[in-house]
């Protein structure tokens, strides 16, 4: 994606931090590899390009950079960076504990109507797949795990696991067309939906279990069919604890 293609579907909300709204905006191209790695981004020209001043862009880049998903060198350049695997690790045993915890808690429960909900996603997501949607498959894909948070009443912890998963999202969006990814994630989806139905926490969680470890177990061919895309293998293990 160029600059300005970037900045033409950028509206400014006035009523909200300007710093917000360029950061969400950024985030969104990168997560979504619209911006891919290495795409440079000069804080003077997304400024110019935003009608804004280059205050917000600097802190929209300097959140960015604390998620890792950009690489910032003073007074040379940003640039979106590659993915980091250690990032996405983390978040994926992240999400694999809340979300055990979470259909356990649902299944044994039976939460009444829940499986609808997420057989509903599970709709959405077949009608973007038969389109060859990716993007909309992707975004359905969101939303069935953001009906069993609400459900478990754990947004405010959704929220914090978004926000952590830029790198995994993006690993995930280059798995999701590959090899009859997206096909199983129905098949998962929708075995996660069935077991909490049936009062079955067991099931659930190791349907949960099938579901969140497929992407991690591709690393080897992901890494051989996009090396531009995820950081060299000796970055990830040789890198110093923090």
């Amino acid at each position: 994606m160029s600059l300005d293609s970037l900045t033409a579907s950028f509206r400014l909300d006035r009523s909200r931090s300007a710093a917000s709204q360029v950061y969400e905006h950024l985030r969104e191209a990168i997560v979504t590899l619209a911006l891919e790695p290495g795409t440079s981004l000069s804080r003077t020209q997304v400024a110019e390009a935003l009608d804004l001043s280059p205050m917000p862009v600097r802190d929209a880049l300097s959140r960015l950079e604390k998620e890792g998903l950009v690489e910032i060198f003073p007074q040379h350049l940003t640039r979106v960076r590659a993915i980091d695997l250690d990032s996405a690790r983390q978040a994926h045993v992240l999400r694999l504990s809340v979300e055990l915890e979470i259909v356990h808690g649902l299944a044994s429960t039976r939460s009444a109507g829940i499986d609808k909900l997420l057989m509903g996603a599970v709709i959405k997501q077949r009608a973007c797949l038969e389109a060859d949607d990716i993007g909309g498959f992707i975004l359905f894909d969101q939303e069935f795990h953001k009906t069993m948070y609400h459900a478990a009443q754990l947004m405010s912890v959704w929220h914090m696991i978004r926000g952590a998963s830029g790198n995994l999202d993006r690993l995930r969006r280059l798995h999701v067309p590959v090899n009859g990814k997206a096909q199983t994630v129905l098949e998962e989806h929708t075995g996660i939906a069935q077991a909490i139905a049936a009062g079955d926490p067991a099931g659930a969680q190791q349907w949960v279990r099938r579901h969140l470890s497929g992407t991690l177990t591709e690393l080897d061919s992901l890494r051989e069919r996009y090396p531009d895309y995820i950081l060299p293998m000796a970055d990830f293990t040789d890198r110093a604890p923090a």
